[in-house]
């Protein structure tokens, strides 16, 4: 039969794990952080006619880098910097 004091603590091992918030997932982190560059990656995007490799804030502009597709030759990365 289980003393009282292991029977204690394990129930304050049960109470402090359900007293813990869960950490939110890293993938939710991450959309906040590039949703402020939504529009920059979009404008880059479009202008280029690349694939969107990321898009990163820095201060009051984005980072933007994409993929440009060459004729028949290997694909270039295309950084630019634009205000948000």
């Amino acid at each position: 039969m289980a003393s009282f004091s292991s029977i204690a603590a394990a129930a304050l091992v049960l109470a402090g794990s359900a007293v813990l918030p869960a950490p939110a997932p890293m993938s939710t982190l991450v959309a906040r952080a590039n949703s402020d560059c939504s529009e920059a990656a979009e404008e880059v995007v479009a202008k280029t006619g690349g694939q969107l490799l990321s898009a990163q804030p820095s201060g009051d502009s984005c980072i933007i880098t994409v993929l440009v597709q060459g004729n028949g030759q290997r694909p270039r990365k295309v950084t630019m910097k634009v205000p948000m």
